[in-house]
């Protein structure tokens, strides 16, 4: 997003995080419903171009959502949907993806709130290996003509009772409704929006051999003195690295393996 979308997005995350402060506020209840709002949005083009008017006052647009919305959801939905159309968006469909933003958002607030956040983290990174390695479940998972029930009961049998469930959740919602992202982008981005609740990185790091608990805490700590913020590590493991490890934070790779000097060893001779 950019410009006017970005900051009301923005505000509206505030919004979230200062809604869910409240012990009483329900954070997964609050995500289902945002979820229902998002696929509400994306199928009514005219009801997103009408809250997104910019001709349109703010105020005139909140009481609509108000009619739109009252009895169907929460009181809590309904008022940050209302600040989400209050603000300019630069484009009718920045709106719908900023609530299902806000909707994955709520399930990581849910998850940090139970002291699961650590645990949803790691089960969305590994998903993300399984899946990259099992070409067929991969494509069982994004085959255009399954359909949406399907794939959320497959997520199910994959993850129920292994896993938390406000990760099935997310999981489900992604495979279910892709809305244009690949599964690899889907993950990536929730991963992300669990890291922006701690104000810490992510950071990909592959070795050739599994890290003990002492060599995670140092790499941890170096990184953050590194980046300035407390860094969560997602370990994969892979023997063609050779020796020593390769962190990925963002586009920044800092490649410490011995595959990598052989490999710039083996260019400088070929030059």
């Amino acid at each position: 997003m950019i410009g006017a979308s970005r900051e009301a997005l923005a505000a509206g995350r505030e919004n979230l995080e200062s809604l869910t402060d409240n012990t009483s506020v329900d954070a997964a209840k609050l995500a289902e419903e945002l979820t229902a709002v998002t696929a509400l949005l994306d199928r009514e083009v005219s009801l997103r171009r009408v809250l997104t008017d910019p001709s349109r006052s703010g105020q005139d647009k909140a009481a609509f959502v108000g009619t739109l919305l009252s009895g169907q959801v929460s009181g809590e939905t309904v008022d940050l949907v209302s600040g989400l159309v209050r603000s300019r968006w630069s484009g009718a469909r920045d709106l719908v993806d900023a609530v299902e933003e806000l909707s994955a958002y709520a399930e990581v607030i849910a998850a940090d709130k139970a002291g699961a956040l650590d645990d949803v983290e790691d089960e969305l990174f590994r998903f993300g290996r399984i899946v990259a390695g099992s070409h067929e479940l991969r494509s069982a998972l994004t085959e255009p003509k399954a359909t949406p029930a399907a794939k959320a009961e497959l997520v199910k049998k994959l993850l129920g009772g292994r896993a938390n469930a406000g990760t099935v959740r997310l999981v489900v919602s992604l495979v279910t409704t892709p809305r244009g992202r690949s599964l690899e982008q889907g993950l990536e981005s929730y991963s992300k929006l669990a890291a922006a609740r701690r104000g810490r990185v992510v950071a990909l790091v592959t070795s050739a051999v599994p890290l003990s608990d002492r060599q995670k805490e140092r790499l941890a700590a170096a990184l953050a003195g590194l980046y300035g913020k407390q860094v969560h590590l997602n370990i994969d493991v892979d023997p063609e690295v050779v020796g020593g490890v390769k962190v990925q934070i963002g586009d920044e790779v800092i490649d410490g393996t011995v595959a990598s000097r052989l490999e710039g060893a083996r260019q400088g001779l070929e030059g």
